[in-house]
C-alpha cells in the first residue's frame, strides 16, 4: 500500500515529545518532522509535495481497512491494517525525555518509535523510508553499518535509523524493507537525531515495548490532572493533549500550529508559517491550562514572555520563536507542488513585525488570571506588566493590523479596542488588589472609559443595532463576540444579542460555521473554527439558552477527524478542514467553551442539559 496522492488534513494524527512533532496519515506514512525543534527544515516533508518532499511509509502490500485511535489518554498512536491474510498493528510515537528517566541509560533527545506487530494471520508489509533534510536541499553523507543501521551525516547532526528487520540501502538513498509477518511476529523501527556527539543509540526488541509502556503511563499520569469532568470529557482531554504536544518544553513557549504552508484555501497563496509562538493564542492557551489546573504550565509560559520581551520591551511582538528570538525572513521554498497544488511554500512569517494592539489584552488577562490563582506577583512581572500599561495608555487609539493581521493599511478595528480596554481592567484589578504597586490608578481609570466610551460611540451602528469590525465601518467581524467573554457587556445586552444576530446571518457559513470577517468570505477562505466556539461562549453568557450552546457545540466539534484533532479552518462546501494542523486556537476555543459551560450551568444549578453526543454537521446556527 502506498500513499494516497488525495491524503487530506483530515487524515493525520499527531505524535510528539514536547519538542517536535511529526504527522502521520492514516495509510501509514510519516509525511511531516521537523527536527531538532517545531520551527526547523523539515525531515520528511511529503505533506507539501508527496513526490520530493520525503517520507516513511509501512504498511501492507496491498488492500486493507484501516482504522486507528490514539492508546487511552496518551498521544500513543496506534493504527490496524486488515487486509484478506491477517492483521497488522503499527504503533507510532516520539519518547520523552522525562519519562525515559526511569530507564536508567543514556536516551537520545529526539528519538521517533514505530513498532510492528501481527495481531492475526500474516500480512506482507512494505517499508520505504526516504528522509529529504532541508526541502531535499541539505546534502547528506549516506552510510549502512549492520550493527549501527542507516546514517544519515548532516554534517553537526546525524539521523540515524535502525531496526530488528534487515533493511536494505538502494543507490537512490532509500532504505526499503519487504516483510513477512506471521502472529506473533513483532518489528521495531527506530529513528533518532543528534546534534553534539557522541550519538545516542537506543536498544531495541523489548527495550522498545518498555519505552512505549513508560510513554502511555507518563501521558496519563499528565492528563489526569485535568480537571474537567463535564458532559464533554473526551473532547476536551484529546485537545489539551494536543495543546500539549505544541509547547516547547525547554522554554515553555506555545505554538501556534506544528506545520507550515497548509492552505486556508486550496489553491490559493494563503498558505503561512505557523511553528512558532504567536503572543495572543499563546496567551489564550495558557488561560485554558491554568483553568484546567495545569498552573506549572500557565507560570512558564508567562516566565519565557518575561525571559523574551526584556528587549524589546514595552513593545511586544506579534510572534517570537521558541527561544524568544524574531521568526526570521519570510522565504519561499522553490521546486514544491505544496499542498495540493497550493503554492507558494513558505518558510518564515513576516507579520512578526505587525502593530497588534490586541496582544497586550491577551498577555495581561492571562496573566492577570495566573495572579487570581498564585495570588502573587513578583516584581518583574510587576514592572513589566506596568510598563505594558503605560503603552497600552499612549497607544490604544492608533490604528493597527489587528487580530486577523492582514497585509495591508493599519485601521481601527474594534477588537484591538477591546482588547485595550480589557489591559487596562485587569491592571486596575490587581490594583485594587495591592499587587500592581504604585500606579497612577485615576489615569488608567480615565483611558478606561476614554475606550469604552470610543468603543460604543464609534464601533456601533446604530441604524442596525450592531458592533462593526472597525470603528465608524459598516462590515462585520466574529471576534466582536468576545466582548461577552472578555466582560464587555453581557451577552444578554440588547447590544449583544443584535450584534450576534447581523454576525449570524451575515457571516454564518451554516452548519454551525462561521466566517471570521467579511474580507475572508468574499475572498471564499474557508470558515474560521474557533469562531463557532466564541459563539458558544456568547450564547452561554446570556446571548441564548444554554441549550443553544450546546447545539452550536456539537456541531461546530463534530467537524475535527477521527481522532478529535482540528485544523484552522472548514470548508463549508465539504466539511473538510483547512489551514495548519493542527491549531492551537481551534482546540483552545473548544476548552475554553466546555470550561464556560459546565461553570455556568453550576452557577445556575442545572445538570448538563446534553450529554455531548454527536450532533450531524448540518445543523442550524442557533438563533
Amino acid at each position: 500500500m502506498t500513499r494516497s496522492a488525495s491524503t487530506r488534513i483530515d487524515d493525520y494524527a499527531l505524535i510528539g515529545d514536547g519538542r517536535s512533532v511529526a504527522l502521520v496519515s492514516r495509510f501509514g506514512s510519516i509525511d511531516w518532522l521537523c527536527w531538532p525543534r517545531f520551527d526547523s527544515l523539515p525531515i520528511f516533508a511529503g505533506l507539501l509535495d508527496p513526490r520530493v518532499g520525503g517520507a516513511w511509509r509501512i504498511a501492507p502490500r496491498g488492500p486493507a481497512r484501516i482504522t486507528r485511535a490514539y492508546v487511552d489518554l496518551t498521544n500513543v498512536l496506534e493504527t490496524r491494517f486488515e487486509t484478506p491474510e491477517g492483521r497488522i498493528v503499527l504503533t507510532d510515537l516520539m519518547t520523552i525525555a522525562s519519562e525515559d528517566a526511569k530507564a536508567r541509560t543514556l536516551v537520545p533527545d529526539h528519538h521517533l518509535v514505530r513498532r510492528l506487530v501481527c495481531e492475526a494471520g500474516e500480512v506482507e508489509v512494505d517499508v520505504h523510508v526516504e528522509p529529504r533534510p532541508g526541502f531535499g536541499l541539505r546534502l547528506a553523507r549516506i552510510e549502512h553499518h549492520d550493527r549501527l543501521g542507516i546514517r544519515w551525516d548532516l554534517g553537526k547532526a546525524l539521523l540515524s535509523l535502525r531496526s530488528d528487520a534487515h533493511l536494505k540501502l538502494g543507490d537512490d538513498g532509500i532504505a526499503r524493507a519487504s516483510l513477512r509477518l506471521r502472529a506473533g511476529d513483532a518489528v521495531s523501527f527506530s529513528l533518532t537525531f543528534d546534534e553534539e556527539g557522541p550519538a545516542v543509540l537506543p536498544v531495541l526488541g523489548s527495550a522498545t515495548l518498555d519505552a512505549i509502556q513508560r510513554s502511555i503511563a507518563w501521558w496519563r499520569a499528565w492528563v489526569s490532572r485535568a480537571r474537567y469532568d463535564g458532559p464533554y470529557r473526551d473532547a476536551v482531554r484529546r485537545s489539551v493533549l494536543a495543546l500539549k504536544l505544541m509547547s516547547f518544553a525547554p522554554s515553555g513557549a506555545i505554538i501556534a500550529a506544528p506545520t507550515t504552508s497548509l492552505p486556508e484555501q486550496e489553491g490559493g497563496q494563503l498558505n503561512w508559517d505557523y511553528r512558532f509562538c504567536w503572543v495572543r493564542d499563546a496567551s489564550f492557551t495558557a488561560r485554558v491550562l491554568l483553568d484546567l489546573g495545569y498552573t506549572e504550565d500557565a507560570e512558564a509560559f508567562c516566565s519565557w514572555m518575561l525571559h523574551t520581551t526584556r528587549l524589546t520591551r514595552p513593545e511586544l511582538r506579534v510572534m517570537y520563536d521558541v527561544y524568544g528570538n524574531d521568526p526570521g525572513h519570510e522565504l519561499e521554498v522553490t521546486g514544491f507542488a505544496g499542498y495540493h497544488g497550493s503554492q507558494p511554500v513558505r518558510v518564515g512569517n513576516l507579520a512578526f513585525d505587525q502593530l497588534q494592539l490586541d496582544t497586550y489584552g491577551e498577555v495581561i488577562d492571562a496573566t492577570a488570571q495566573l495572579v487570581r490563582i498564585t495570588k502573587s506577583l513578583d516584581k518583574e512581572t510587576r514592572l513589566l506588566l506596568r510598563d505594558y500599561g503605560e503603552y497600552v495608555c499612549a497607544h490604544w487609539s492608533q490604528p493597527d493590523a489587528g487580530i486577523w493581521e492582514p497585509r495591508d493599511q493599519l485601521r481601527h478595528r474594534t477588537h484591538s479596542r477591546l482588547t485595550c480596554w480589557v489591559a487596562i481592567d485587569r491592571l486596575l484589578e490587581l490594583q485594587r488588589h495591592g499587587l500592581l504597586g504604585r500606579v497612577d490608578a485615576a489615569r488608567y481609570a480615565a483611558n478606561r472609559a476614554a475606550i469604552r466610551d470610543d468603543i460604543e460611540t464609534h464601533a456601533f451602528d446604530r441604524e442596525r443595532q450592531c458592533y462593526t469590525a472597525e470603528l465608524g465601518a459598516s462590515e462585520l467581524d466574529a471576534s466582536i463576540l468576545l466582548m461577552s467573554w472578555y466582560g464587555f457587556h453581557p451577552g444578554s445586552s440588547p447590544r449583544m444579542r443584535s450584534t450576534y444576530a447581523h454576525i449570524r446571518d451575515r457571516l454564518g457559513a451554516g452548519r454551525g460555521l462561521f466566517y471570521r470577517y467579511e474580507e475572508s468570505l468574499r475572498n471564499r477562505e474557508g470558515a474560521f473554527w474557533i469562531c463557532s466556539f466564541w459563539a458558544v461562549e456568547h450564547l452561554a453568557r446570556g446571548g441564548g439558552t444554554l441549550d443553544d450552546a450546546h447545539v452550536l457545540f456539537d456541531a461546530a466539534r463534530s467537524y475535527a477527524n477521527d481522532l478529535g484533532l482540528m485544523a484552522e479552518e472548514i470548508d463549508p462546501r465539504t466539511g473538510g478542514q483547512l489551514g495548519n494542523f493542527p491549531q492551537a486556537y481551534t482546540h483552545v476555543g473548544l476548552i475554553s467553551a466546555a470550561l464556560s459551560l459546565e461553570r455556568l450551568e453550576r452557577e445556575i444549578g442545572e445538570r448538563p442539559i446534553r450529554t455531548g453526543r454527536e450532533r450531524p454537521p448540518n445543523m442550524d446556527v442557533p438563533k
